[in-house]
Order: structure tokens, then C-alpha cells, then sequence
């Protein structure tokens, strides 16, 4: 009998080399923020017998080591003493790497094999971006588990590989840019990232707040309603955001003195799943549920990183974060279950518990390191109060930034326009609430050369001669038209008559399908089918708008003030918006441009603590109108329908 030969040696040691390597391979993922540091316990104590970059001592008599990192970083340059010993084992990794990426590009010349066109190697449309200087967002190394690269293909989706495992998530004409190889090196393609740079709006209704924040500084201590929760670094801040359907945005605060340090606003990328929150609650209930949390969180801890480094700081520096949103943008961004948002009842889980005594109030409230948020690991962030349904927490905030109280002696109404528009009187010993399903016709969806307010949104019409005086976003090049722009073009094609008042386009003869060029250069145009969209989007305006006034028991004349607040309102012509009957004929003088209200909201709630309570105790005071049930909705809506100004007598005696 012989013993093992060189050659069975060698086997065996590649053998073993191998499953090292596959060892460390997953190691690295863990390393990357997969896991959790197995050195920290459950109460942040850091355990280590070495010594770690990552830990703190708070002080005291008798001081216990606290781990101060929040459980996504790649922690092993903290363990890394001694670095040069390691030259080794990341040679190793390496090597995996290599071994892995040479797996999928086997993979990919599998999926090519059978399909024609001209084959660009190695090339997707992450490269494609860095090649034209597109800036794509990635935080895995674009190996398609951060979900950040998010694209939209517009042209030429014919040109590209199948979807990846990684891109399960997806549907339509979405893909992950690091994913989406390109297998026709010839063909056109275009497309566009969900997370882009909108225009932010401002709130017109800013106003002193008194200074009474949750988290506190003495001398060197940091501390959160009376306990010390860490030692000052230089800067205490907090974050005021707006979760809205479409776009995110953000106040940057200084809680010692209230400046406002920076404002942040993006489209929400969640738009993969659908653009209303009906649609993000059946994906959400799907087989990729938690995708649309895993998105948004990366999405702000994206702008996050980008306000540190504009303004040199530290992502441990912030220590409270207040979130006003929809009920399902709220639940979604707290890992909740909203699939009961989206059947009758309508309501939140956390609602349904309230209405049973199971809760005492419909805020929540968590650490912002469960969330997957980077900011300091005792950070807390705060969820408004939901009102009722599908009136959230964006409503409840909007209500503190306006003082809408229902023992005012005069009555006045709130429209927050969106995808899910909120409608609020107040006065007289009343507060009522009422939502509407508009849909997101008005902010750039179904339309199909709408767009939301970015550069090149035409966001003003007139006519001129025989077509149209536009002015765009940013005074370029025409490249869509944003909800305001819209608005224009409807009340002007009424006006001229090329429009009549169920919506008709006037066709000339031998047209089969009427459309009204707007901008010829840019081929953008305005057809039959947008304008039944945008109809259904206005009639549900309208109807909620009438029926909550019916309920109310007051008509136009009665409401001393109107308040607009969202996205397109801020720039919507209000003597358009009433003559293609999108808003209630309130005299124009009466309507104030409010800007957003939300994010007003939440900011005071993040700088006064009490604003917070006074917001609890008036939600509860709040009747909401369910639109759906009133006997006459139905009639309401269809009439609404029709381009024409709303009735000024709408009014229902109690």
C-alpha cells in the first residue's frame, strides 16, 4: 500500500483553500454591515478584550465601555491593530472576489446565449452612467444587494440582458443599473434614477417656535429628557423629515440654538412599487415585502452622509428624528404591516389598536439603528400621530404649522394636494378631516409628458397665437409638464374651446386620435387619454371638497381662508385651478400658498417637545368624513368630472 502521492496533497490543500476562501468570502459580507459585531451585547456594552476604535467610555467612577457604532459599518479597521499582519488573509479575499466575479460573468454569457445584437462585455448601465457622468447612488460596491441603483429604462430595454436574481424585485420598466447589462452595444438606450434632486419647497408659513427640544446639553453631557445619553462632540442636531408619496425632504437642525443648518429633497425611490400608496401596499404584500423600507432608509442614510460632509459633522451628532407622513409612506418607513391600510376599514394597525384601547396614541416611536438609520445609536425618531384612515401623520403636521384649531370663530380649510390629497375645516367647535384617492396624474404619473418639478418641467402655459408661451423649470429646454403646467394648459384649451367641458379635444378632420402639441421642438403633447387621467385626478378633489363642506354645514362664502400646501400647489395658478373646477371658487385674496405644511409641522415637533402634546390631544378632536360612504358620492364625482367651476352654493343645512 502506498501513501497519498504530491498530487493528492495538493487536492487536498486546494481543497481546503477553497472552503477558507468561501469562509472568509462570507465573513467580508458580515463584515460589511450584514451582521452584527459579536463583540457588542444587548444593552451596547462592547465586550472586546482588545482594544477597538469603535468604543467609548461615557465616564463616571466607574466607566463601562459602550459601543458606539450603530451595527452597519465595516468594522475591521477598528479591530485591525496590528494591519500589516493581515496582508494575507485580504490577499485571500481577493482572490474570492475574483473567483466570484468571473461565477457571474458566466452567469451573464448564459443569459446572453441565444440572443441577438452585438455583445458589450462587461458593460451595464452603472457604466453607462459613470461614462455620460450620471451619478448613480451604491453603497455595496454595485453588486446589486444595496437596491440604491434603482433606473428607470425609457428607450431600449430591448437592448439589455434579462433581469438578475438580484432584480426579482422589480417589474416594468425598472431595473438595477448595476445589474442591467447591456447586450446590444448599438442601440440607443435611455433611462433615469428614481432618486433625483426636485425643487425643494420651502415653507411660505415659517415662524418662531419656542425652544424646548426632547434632547438637552449640560456642560459635557448630552441628555435626552433628564438622562445622560452621551458626551458632547461638538454639535447636537436633529432631523424634521417629510415622507411624502412622491418626495422626501428634510430640515437639518441645531437643537441648542433652533437654526435651521440645511434643507434635502429627493424623489422618493419607492416608486418602483407603484405611484399612489394603493399600489405600494399591494407590492409591499407581495413576495418582496420590505423592499420598500430597505429603499427609502438607504435613501436618507444617502442624504445623510451628504449633509455630514457638506457641513462637517458627525452622523452620531444627530439625536432626534421626526417623520410626518401618509399612514402607509409612516408605516412602511416603521417596518409596519399596511396591508390593512388598503381594505375596509382603511385603517393602520396601529390606529385599529388605538380604537381598542390597546394603545394610547397613534405616534411610534423607535431607535433609529432598528430602523437601519445612521445617525447616533441612541437616536430616537419619532413617527406623528396618524388622524384617521388614510389621514396621517403629514395631515396632523400640517396642522400644527397652520394653528388649524376647531374652537376658532371662523372657519378655514386646508388642501394638501398630492397623490393622496387631505382636505381639513376648522372653527365653529369643529374639526373634520376627509382624504382622496387623487391618484398621480397631477404629479408627473400616467400623463405621458408629465413629469414632477425638476429642471425643464414646464410649470407655466399661456397661449400665444395660434400655440403656447410655456416657462420652465430652471428657464431651459422644455421636458415635460409638472402638475401646475398642466393645470394651465387644461384651463387655456378651455378657454380657446379646443376643449370642451367633458374633456373633448376638438379634432380636426381625418384625426383619429386628438392631441394639442405644446412644445413641437421637444415633441410634447397633451392627448385625449392624459386628460381623462387628469379629469379622475381633479373629480376627486372636488368631490372631496364639496362633500366635506355639505358636511360641514358651511358653503364658499363661509370659508374666511384657504390654505394650499403640497408639491404643484405652491406654483398652481389659483384662477386656473378654479375654472377647470379643481378648487373650490374661494376669492383669491382668501387663498394662501402655504408651501409645505408637513415638513413645517414636523420641524416644530422636533424643536418643541409641547407642540407635540398640544398635536396629540388635537387629533383626537378630529371627524373624519369617509367620502366613499356618503350616499350622494357617487353623483358628486361624475359631475365633478366636467372641466367647470365648482358650484359657490354648495351647502347642506344640519
Amino acid at each position: 500500500m502506498t501513501g497519498p502521492t504530491k498530487k493528492d496533497y495538493q487536492q487536498r490543500l486546494d481543497r481546503i483553500s477553497g472552503i477558507f476562501g468561501e469562509i472568509l468570502g462570507q465573513a467580508q459580507g458580515q463584515m460589511q454591515g450584514e451582521g452584527r459585531c459579536p463583540y457588542r451585547s444587548a444593552k451596547d456594552v462592547c465586550t472586546a478584550k482588545f482594544g477597538c476604535a469603535n468604543r467609548e467610555n461615557p465616564g463616571g467612577s466607574d466607566p463601562v465601555p459602550m459601543c458606539a457604532h450603530d451595527g452597519t459599518l465595516d468594522f475591521r479597521s477598528a479591530w485591525e491593530t496590528r494591519p500589516e499582519s493581515y496582508g494575507k488573509t485580504k490577499e485571500k479575499i481577493a482572490q474570492v472576489r475574483e473567483q466570484s466575479a468571473k461565477a457571474r460573468k458566466n452567469r451573464r454569457q448564459d443569459r446572453r446565449a441565444g440572443m441577438e445584437g452585438k455583445r458589450a462585455e462587461n458593460v451595464n448601465l452603472f457604466d453607462r452612467a459613470d461614462e455620460i457622468g450620471l451619478r448613480l447612488a451604491s453603497s455595496c460596491g454595485r453588486y446589486g444587494d444595496c437596491h440604491e441603483c434603482i433606473i428607470s429604462v425609457t428607450k431600449g430595454a430591448e437592448a439589455l440582458a434579462p433581469r438578475t436574481e438580484a432584480e426579482a424585485f422589480l417589474a416594468e420598466n425598472y431595473r438595477l443599473a448595476c445589474q442591467a447589462e447591456v447586450i446590444d452595444a448599438g442601440a440607443e438606450i435611455t433611462f433615469e434614477p428614481l432618486i433625483r434632486d426636485p425643487r425643494i419647497l420651502q415653507s411660505a408659513l415659517e415662524k418662531p417656535v419656542a425652544l424646548a427640544p426632547a434632547i438637552t446639553r449640560q456642560g459635557t453631557d448630552v441628555l435626552r429628557d433628564g438622562q445622560v445619553i452621551d458626551k458632547f462632540r461638538g454639535h447636537i442636531y436633529g432631523l424634521a423629515i417629510d415622507l411624502g408619496t412622491t418626495t422626501v425632504a428634510a430640515n437639518l437642525f441645531d437643537l441648542e440654538s433652533g437654526a435651521a443648518i440645511a434643507t434635502a429633497s429627493f424623489e422618493n425611490p419607492q416608486r418602483f412599487g407603484g405611484s399612489d400608496v394603493m399600489h405600494r401596499i399591494s407590492y409591499d404584500g407581495g413576495p418582496h415585502q420590505g423592499e420598500l423600507h430597505k429603499v427609502i432608509i438607504n435613501a436618507l442614510n444617502r442624504e445623510i452622509e451628504g449633509l455630514c460632509q457638506q457641513f462637517d459633522f458627525k452622523r452620531r451628532e444627530i439625536y432626534e428624528i421626526v417623520v410626518a407622513g401618509n399612514s402607509t409612506m409612516r408605516d412602511l418607513f416603521f417596518k409596519g404591516d399596511v396591508q390593512p391600510i388598503g381594505q375596509r376599514p382603511y385603517k393602520s394597525p396601529v390606529e385599529l389598536a388605538f380604537l381598542a384601547g390597546e394603545r394610547e396614541d397613534t405616534a411610534l416611536v423607535m431607535e433609529a439603528r432598528k430602523l437601519g438609520l445612521r445617525a447616533h445609536p441612541k437616536c430616537l425618531v419619532q413617527g406623528l400621530p396618524l388622524i384617521a384612515s388614510h389621514v396621517g401623520g403629514d395631515a396632523a403636521a400640517s396642522l400644527l404649522a397652520l394653528d388649524l384649531s376647531p374652537d376658532a370663530e371662523e372657519v378655514t380649510m386646508l388642501v394638501d394636494m398630492g397623490t393622496n390629497t387631505e382636505i381639513v375645516l376648522a372653527g365653529r367647535g369643529r374639526l373634520m378631516v376627509a382624504s382622496c384617492p387623487a391618484g398621480p396624474a397631477f404629479e408627473g404619473g400616467l400623463v405621458r409628458h408629465g413629469m414632477a418639478s425638476y429642471q425643464g418641467a414646464i410649470e407655466a402655459v399661456r397661449e400665444s397665437g395660434d400655440g403656447f408661451e410655456l416657462r420652465t423649470i430652471g428657464d431651459c429646454v422644455p421636458a415635460g409638464l409638472c402638475g401646475s403646467g398642466l393645470i394651465d394648459v387644461l384651463a387655456v384649451l378651455r378657454r380657446s374651446g379646443r376643449m370642451n367641458e367633458k374633456g373633448a379635444l376638438a379634432r380636426k378632420k381625418g384625426q383619429r386620435n386628438a392631441e394639442v402639441i405644446i412644445a413641437p421642438e421637444q415633441g410634447i403633447t397633451i392627448s385625449g387619454q392624459d386628460i381623462s387621467h387628469l379629469a379622475q385626478a381633479k373629480a376627486a378633489s372636488n368631490a372631496g371638497q364639496r362633500i366635506l363642506m355639505e358636511r360641514f354645514g358651511v358653503g364658499v362664502d363661509d370659508i374666511s381662508r384657504l390654505y394650499l400646501a403640497g408639491g404643484f400647489a405652491s406654483h398652481v395658478d389659483v384662477e386656473n385651478a378654479v375654472a377647470i373646477g379643481l378648487l373650490a371658487p374661494i376669492a383669491p385674496e382668501r387663498v394662501v400658498k402655504a408651501g409645505n405644511t408637513a415638513l413645517q409641522g414636523a420641524s416644530e415637533a422636533l424643536l418643541n417637545t409641547g407642540r407635540r402634546r398640544d398635536l396629540d390631544q388635537l387629533v383626537r378632536r378630529a371627524e373624519h368624513v369617509e367620502l366613499e360612504s356618503e350616499a350622494n358620492f357617487f353623483d358628486i364625482f361624475v359631475d365633478a368630472c366636467f372641466f367647470k367651476p365648482m358650484a359657490n352654493n354648495v351647502r347642506k343645512p344640519l
